[in-house]
């Protein structure tokens, strides 16, 4: 049977952004519906799996081990497991993105603690 989650049921954290696990829910996948404001971003962290990002408005600066990557509203990103990864909003705007967790919860480790940048426990 399927689940419906309503958009009234979601309940973002400081930085509006949302945390779907998927377990809760009989889903596979647990995701992050991102918005950020600028220069907002989690700090660097790693997951035993991948992570997909679609970017939906914005412009974001990821950094994916020794890579920095920018990218803009249209844009997916991939960063492999177990490569320690974070993101923030380069732009002058909000950042909407979803973050894909190809597992039925989130698990992340955080490698480094945020200075100016925000930890939504979530990303």
């Amino acid at each position: 049977m399927p689940n419906v989650i309503r958009q009234a049921e979601l309940k973002p954290g400081a930085s509006r952004t949302v945390r779907f696990e998927g377990q809760e829910h009989g889903s596979q996948i647990s995701f992050f519906l991102v918005d950020n404001d600028p220069g907002q971003g989690p700090g660097l962290h790693v997951h035993p799996y991948t992570e997909t990002w679609i970017v939906q408005t914005g412009e974001v600066e990821f950094t994916v081990g020794a890579e920095k990557i920018r990218a803009r509203a249209g844009d997916i990103v991939v960063a492999p497991s177990g490569i320690p990864h974070k993101f923030r909003n380069i732009g002058s705007g909000r950042l909407q993105a979803v973050c894909i967790h190809a597992s039925e919860n989130i698990v992340q480790d955080w490698v480094e603690e945020l200075s100016v940048t925000e930890r939504p426990g979530d990303a």
